[in-house]
């Protein structure tokens, strides 16, 4: 298949193909004589592969590492089951993260009436206040 055809049948653009291509994700394709790429029926499922595990959050560094481990006969599926918990712990902190984000920004938010001048903002003065602390 053309990679128009490949990218219609992948649910992406043109544009996404060519970019797993350059990482490495995607194997080049044979040329046909006319010099168009030429793509095997496999590709729309391996493209499908990459969004989907990019869509749990896995890297294109790591969407490469779970494609190496699908081939390697020398790998098993406790390899696999590494990669997804060390993900899921990976956004566990980040979940985390965010949540001391929220309680922060909510208590900023809540010390600010929304009236008066910028300069006298203690939303903003407690930000400069951080900063100030890092210096």
């Amino acid at each position: 298949m053309t990679i128009g055809q490949l990218a219609r049948e992948a649910g992406v653009n043109l544009e996404t193909v060519r970019f797993y291509e350059r990482k490495g994700l995607m194997p080049r394709p044979a040329r046909r004589p006319s010099g168009y790429r030429e793509y095997a029926p496999e590709a729309a499922r391996r493209i499908r592969f990459i969004r989907r595990a990019k869509e749990l959050g896995f890297s294109l560094r790591e969407v490469g590492e779970l494609l190496r481990l699908r081939v390697d006969p020398r790998r098993s599926c406790a390899d696999v089951k590494r990669q997804a918990e060390a993900k899921l712990a990976d956004i566990e902190g980040k979940l985390r993260e965010l949540r001391h984000m929220k309680v922060a920004l909510k208590k900023l938010a809540s010390e600010c009436t929304g009236r008066g001048p910028t300069s006298q903002c203690p939303l903003l003065d407690a930000l400069e206040a951080v900063e100030k602390k890092r210096k």
